[in-house]
């Protein structure tokens, strides 16, 4: 029982956490109000989208964004996404997640997460817009702790398969969509979100495509955020 009632504790000190890393990101500056939320339909949020030409990737670093994963709470993003995304978890050393199982929203197949050297990889954190991605598209002019903020939004972030996320790269939806049919609607919905929360824009081949996944589900909604 004692057992049992510590994991709870670190599931709701997590929690607490991830609705503080919201918070935060939320309350960021950020060139657009942050009005992502479940009653905007994706295919009018698109619509809103600057449409124009990918910049230069000149100057981009990883850590123009962040040099790591934020610490909130005392616990770091991955582990509040873990925590967010994955099921039946386990914890070592506090907020660590040691254990867990995730639905894999790239493929539909679930993974056993065990954390270890050789097997943490098979789950990664993605940024579902990638950083050079939107560092191409408005976000080399945002203030860094604007970057920061974006490195570290749930909105931005998804518990997805390792080797699936590594194959999507720095790809936006014209050259990458996930493999799970099911799942790209919710899929450039979140991007659109994400575009829209911190005023990036999007190519207009990228537009087409996003456009194109939409016509499936011209319902759909954007994820809260």
């Amino acid at each position: 029982m004692r057992s049992s009632t510590k994991r709870w504790s670190t599931f709701s000190y997590l929690l607490s956490s991830l609705a503080l890393l919201a918070l935060l990101s939320a309350t960021a500056e950020v060139s657009e109000p942050a009005a992502a939320s479940s009653n905007v339909l994706a295919t009018k949020a698109l619509g809103q989208l600057a449409v124009k030409g990918r910049a230069p990737k000149t100057g981009y670093l990883r850590s123009k964004f962040s040099d790591g994963w934020g610490r909130f709470n005392g616990c770091d993003t991955r582990n509040i996404i873990l925590t967010r995304d994955l099921k039946s978890v386990t914890y070592k050393d506090g907020c660590l997640v040691a254990t867990g199982l995730l639905r894999d929203p790239y493929t539909g197949k679930v993974i056993s997460f065990v954390r270890g050297v050789g097997t943490s990889t098979a789950v990664q954190i993605d940024h579902v817009v990638a950083l050079s991605d939107a560092w191409q598209k408005g976000a080399q002019q945002l203030p860094a702790a604007t970057r920061y903020s974006f490195y570290n939004d749930p909105l931005n972030l998804l518990a997805v398969d390792g080797p699936t996320n590594e194959s999507k790269g720095d790809s936006d939806a014209a050259s990458w969509l996930p493999p799970n049919k099911a799942f790209r609607c919710p899929y450039v919905a979140r991007q659109v979100a994400v575009k829209r929360k911190y005023g990036i824009w999007v190519t207009s081949a990228e537009k087409t495509a996003i456009a194109a996944v939409l016509a499936n589900c011209p319902k759909q909604l954007l994820p809260r955020g």
